[in-house]
């Protein structure tokens, strides 16, 4: 009797060709992200020219004086060299970057990670003013502990406060139902009323102020820097983080609960997974993280070498901003860092393309808008392109179109 034949040759070349599949598609998803990019720049520069006046005016004799090209490029080209050494062009420059990118990258790991088991957690901005609130509190009390105690605590506690606030939206989520999105947008206004409500009271108020804001934090709560740059220990802490997500999320069993809860629920429930567990969880470090954004602003030291006072406005918009990063870093660690570090450069570098050039800082906002809208619709910058299509994608369209007509008029003539 011979024995059965075995399949492992004939298996041997699709396991073979699927190996290279994910480089594949990863590559095709960093050219659609260049792409994405340059078309930003483009039209933004379209943009910026559309603006001037004065090269308005040229662009209406250019067949009679066709000098509009050189200018445009020459306002075009200085804006952007402006935009990119304010962020890069001197060791100074690329400091104050990774201060503006450091809050970016902990409230863009923050929302990927929610993306990840399928939540959309707008409450980033909520959980920054809590994680900031609780840490500059720390920061302005307790004057006795030494720096690394001091320190220590403070960002404990604004890990702590993100956290309770994203897990009261978790909680809500998991056991009532409740929808994250508007949980965590209403959680934003709470937190932010609270915080103005807290700036009036003996507890948080600087003493002999009758305005709105906090007291100095210690030097002993606040990030060390290195001297003569705007680098300190927050953004170092802010990649630690990516890494310790990229850890949870691949190497751990509740991160592949997580990413499996986002995949499909239901068939998560089948397996025996506590989804509600997993939801509530999730939303409780996302917060976390959202906080450490809020820590970055709170306990980072100002240019001026001087430390941080609480207020109304100390976290901005970190919390809306750190949408835009998770998305342009597809929600993958590496990614989210890169996004965060493009999206502080353009912030910092915009500072100095509007005093060098005098051009709105506001073209920074299209250009950052731009690059969302692209990088969110993928098909878009495929369409504009058709090169970038994969071979699937064109057989897929062509497939969608259907067959050709049948060409009836030779019948009909004959």
């Amino acid at each position: 009797m011979s024995a059965p034949k075995s399949t492992a040759s004939k298996d041997a070349p699709s396991s073979t060709a699927a190996a290279p599949a994910k480089p594949r598609r990863f590559m095709a998803d960093v050219w659609v992200t260049v792409a994405a990019f340059v078309l930003a720049f483009i039209v933004s520069a379209i943009v910026m020219v559309a603006a001037d006046p004065e090269i308005n005016k040229e662009w209406s004799y250019l067949f009679s004086r066709p000098d509009a090209l050189t200018d445009s490029w020459a306002q075009i080209s200085s804006a952007y060299a402006a935009l990119f050494q304010g962020a890069f062009g001197s060791w100074q420059a690329f400091t104050a970057t990774t201060a503006q990118s450091a809050p970016l990258i902990c409230g863009g790991l923050a929302i990927g990670l929610g993306f990840k088991a399928g939540l959309f957690n707008i409450g980033g901005q909520g959980q920054a003013i809590a994680g900031a609130t609780l840490a500059a509190w720390v920061g302005f009390n307790f004057h006795s502990l030494p720096l690394p105690i001091h320190l220590l605590f403070a960002v404990i506690a604004g890990f702590v406060g993100g956290a309770i606030w994203g897990g009261i939206a978790g909680v809500l989520k998991a056991r009532a139902g409740a929808n994250e999105v508007i949980v965590t947008i209403m959680l934003n206004y709470v937190a932010s009323g609270l915080l103005a409500w807290l700036l009036t009271t003996k507890a948080f108020q600087m003493p002999g102020r009758t305005d709105p804001i906090a007291p100095i934090v210690d030097w002993n709560a606040t990030f060390p820097r290195m001297v003569g740059s705007q680098l300190h220990l927050g953004f170092f802490l802010a990649l630690l983080l990516a890494v310790g997500t990229w850890w949870l999320l691949d190497r751990t069993v509740l991160g592949f609960q997580i990413r499996a809860v986002g995949s499909n629920p239901n068939a998560s429930a089948t397996a025996g997974m506590n989804t509600n567990s997993i939801i509530a969880w999730t939303m409780v470090i996302s917060g976390g993280l959202a906080g450490m954004a809020g820590v970055e602003v709170a306990l980072g030291p100002i240019s001026g070498a001087t430390p941080t006072q609480l207020s109304i406005g100390l976290v901005g918009t970190i919390g809306f901003d750190a949408i835009t990063v998770a998305l342009l870093g597809r929600s993958k660690p590496l990614g989210i860092v890169l996004a965060g570090l493009f999206w502080g450069a353009m912030n910092q570098g915009g500072l100095r393309m509007q005093a060098m050039t005098q051009t709105s800082l506001d073209l920074v906002r299209v250009i950052q808008a731009v690059i969302v809208m692209f990088v969110a619709a993928p098909m878009l910058v495929k369409t504009i392109l058709p090169f970038l299509k994969t071979r699937k994608e064109k057989h897929t369209n062509k497939r969608d179109r259907g067959p050709v007509p049948a060409d009836t008029t030779k019948g009909a003539l004959a």
